[in-house]
């Protein structure tokens, strides 16, 4: 089953690490699994912002059109994607300097499974309000990292002194990234293709 480890990582992530290593998936397997978690935020934020509308302070709720909504729930979902392979790409090319030897099936299965607590929080935005979100994305945020120190070691086989420093690396890359899409949302609304409210 593709969905198949989403509980093992938050009930028991080491022992999961291991049976991801010993099971190791191809790269098909892996991008399916990103696909279908890349999913929950992109429905429920898409959901939020035309049928609910977000909440910000104690004003009127805040809704897209939805065309607008279509449209950002599309790009967000194709920039969730993109995002975990180019970490799985940063990773494999990250990887011998830390005596590392990945393939690029291990290296997408560490950032895909390293992904899915954040894709997880994504339910939160069926309650689009902006402190819980925050809140919910935090926890998924911090979950994210303890998987990746401590699944690095496990998956490239490597003692843990050095996947700590590979994975604060890795932590690194990932806000390099983030920043990276963030200047890209930027462009993209500047170009005209921002969000349109009802009103």
């Amino acid at each position: 089953m593709i969905l198949n480890h989403i509980w093992g990582l938050y009930a028991h992530p080491k022992d999961e690490w291991h049976d991801i290593d010993d099971h190791q998936e191809t790269v098909s397997h892996s991008l399916t699994h990103v696909a279908l978690m890349a999913l929950i935020p992109a429905l429920c934020c898409y959901f939020s912002a035309v049928h609910l509308g977000w909440q910000v302070g104690n004003g009127e709720p805040i809704m897209l059109t939805m065309r607008s909504g279509i449209w950002m729930a599309s790009a967000m979902y194709l920039a969730l994607i993109v995002a975990v392979v180019l970490l799985a790409v940063l990773a494999l090319w990250m990887a011998r300097t830390f005596g590392a030897d990945p393939n690029m099936s291990q290296t997408l299965e560490l950032a895909a499974y390293t992904a899915t607590p954040l894709f997880m929080t994504g339910f939160a935005a069926l309650y689009p309000v902006m402190w819980f979100i925050m809140l919910v994305g935090l926890l998924g945020l911090a979950w994210s990292i303890y998987l990746l120190y401590t699944g690095i070691p496990i998956l490239m086989h490597i003692p843990e002194e050095q996947g700590f420093i590979y994975a604060s690396s890795m932590v690194t890359c990932g806000l390099v990234l983030l920043v990276c899409l963030m200047a890209g949302t930027v462009l993209v609304w500047d170009w005209g293709l921002g969000p349109v409210f009802t009103s």
